[in-house]
């Protein structure tokens, strides 16, 4: 065999880099090929296979058989395709292997149809035979997975062990690990970077220079029980920032079909999207931060650690949720809310100051505010005192007006503990 044992190795995709052939000492190139293993103590799995009285594993005994059977496999098939094992017949262990055993491993090469080959192989330590099974082994032709990858998947690097669905496409420059899987209705943008372990399936689209970090689920179906399997989108803009166990779920068809993520956002460890919900620009979403179905957030809103936001309700720009609120009402713009259940706390001073917000335009939210909390009036009537002020004459100040306005699930006006008028000069 003219390629080295490691280097053919690489080719079985789904394997982890634990190499369990030490040399080829037969070889009938396409028929049949032995192979020799020996066995250690100083092997890493059996350190708990067991203690005491270490013994090889039988998955082991099957993977080393696999092992043996892609070199045999590659040593006939050209081309740079890549084999992974489909499935295990007639397995049978007759033996245990121990520790300075040297296992002499004869695998056959049966029949072959399409990108499916058979083989059959048995392991001897000495003449007792200690494992024997039929493999039966999946062939992907390289130059289809090239396909499969986009006409830019060459400028990029796309590790053999991760799983490229037919018909995915993804984009110039694109990173993409160990292990991750991407679905066959996929489309990738350029220069993202998709993380070990990490899934992106469903009819999904992410946006340039997105980063999806390890065990990120996107994509994946609703946690919704009305959800048939219909054909429902997520698209996701550029930029995004998508860490370790963030979960995004693609829409329903009874609320619109898609969910949508915009650009530049930050979505940290273990925070949920749901289906249908539609999130804007450069939003933070703090660890653990969960959105229910068909919730709206707006351009710069952050929602700090382990909050919860209610079903259809909707954050508005530049909204600050404290950490572990729940928010069953729609969240004001500009406006800090914290608490379980929320309450209003003010205007989000710091944050929009450091927003670049004038120390004019801060005193007109200000004003605003004291309207809505201190001044006695319902809502009606203050949003009508603050539409008569020309001093409050601004698009900011018509946008907080409009919010309310628009509300369907009310708005988040309840009143903290702490006297108002001191929240609102914070």
């Amino acid at each position: 065999m003219s390629p080295s044992i490691h280097t053919t190795l690489d080719r079985l995709c789904y394997r982890y880099p634990s190499l369990l052939v030490d040399a080829v000492t037969e070889h009938d190139p396409g028929k049949r090929l032995v192979a020799v293993k020996n066995v250690t103590v100083n092997e890493d799995f059996f350190q708990g296979h067991f203690p005491g009285t270490p013994v090889m594993p039988g998955v082991l005994m099957i993977e080393t058989l696999a092992q043996v059977a892609t070199l045999l496999l590659f040593s006939a098939h050209k081309g740079d395709g890549r084999a992974f094992l489909r499935g295990v017949e007639n397995a049978k262990f007759r033996r245990q292997v121990v520790p300075g055993d040297r296992v002499r491993l004869e695998v056959s090469l049966g029949r072959r149809r399409g990108r499916i080959a058979r083989a059959s192989g048995i392991a001897y330590v000495g003449e007792h035979i200690v494992a024997e099974a039929d493999l039966i082994l999946g062939i992907k032709d390289g130059a289809a997975d090239g396909a499969k990858a986009g006409t830019a998947a060459a400028a990029g690097r796309i590790h053999p062990t991760a799983i490229i669905g037919d018909g995915a496409d993804i984009g110039e420059g694109t990173v993409i690990e160990p292990y991750a899987v991407i679905g066959p209705n996929v489309k990738i943008g350029r220069d993202c970077h998709i993380a070990t372990g990490a899934v992106v399936d469903g009819w999904t689209s992410v946006g340039d220079g997105t980063r999806i970090f390890p065990y990120a689920s996107v994509g994946l179906i609703p946690q919704d029980l009305k959800f048939k399997g219909e054909i429902t989108r997520l698209e996701i803009g550029a930029r995004n920032l998508i860490r370790e166990f963030v979960t995004i779920h693609r829409g329903t068809q009874g609320g619109g079909g898609v969910t949508t993520i915009g650009d530049d956002n930050v979505f940290m460890a273990y925070a949920h999207v749901a289906h249908d919900c539609h999130v804007g620009h450069q939003t933070i979403f703090g660890n653990g931060a969960t959105l229910g179905g068909h919730v709206t957030v707006e351009d710069f809103a952050t929602i700090s650690a382990f909050s919860g936001i209610h079903q259809f309700c909707r954050v508005g720009r530049h909204a600050f949720i404290g950490g572990f609120s729940v928010v069953t009402k729609d969240a004001l713009p500009y406006a800090k809310t914290v608490g379980n259940r929320a309450r209003i706390y003010g205007l989000n001073t710091i944050g929009l100051a450091r927003r670049g917000f004038s120390n004019e335009l801060l005193a007109k939210l200000k004003k605003t505010y004291r309207y809505l909390l201190t001044s006695k009036l319902n809502t009606s009537r203050a949003l009508e005192k603050i539409e008569r002020d020309p001093a409050l004459r601004c698009p900011e100040v018509q946008y907080l007006v409009d919010f309310i306005r628009e509300s369907k699930r009310g708005v988040i006006l309840r009143r903290p503990v702490r006297k108002v008028e001191d929240m609102v000069e914070d």
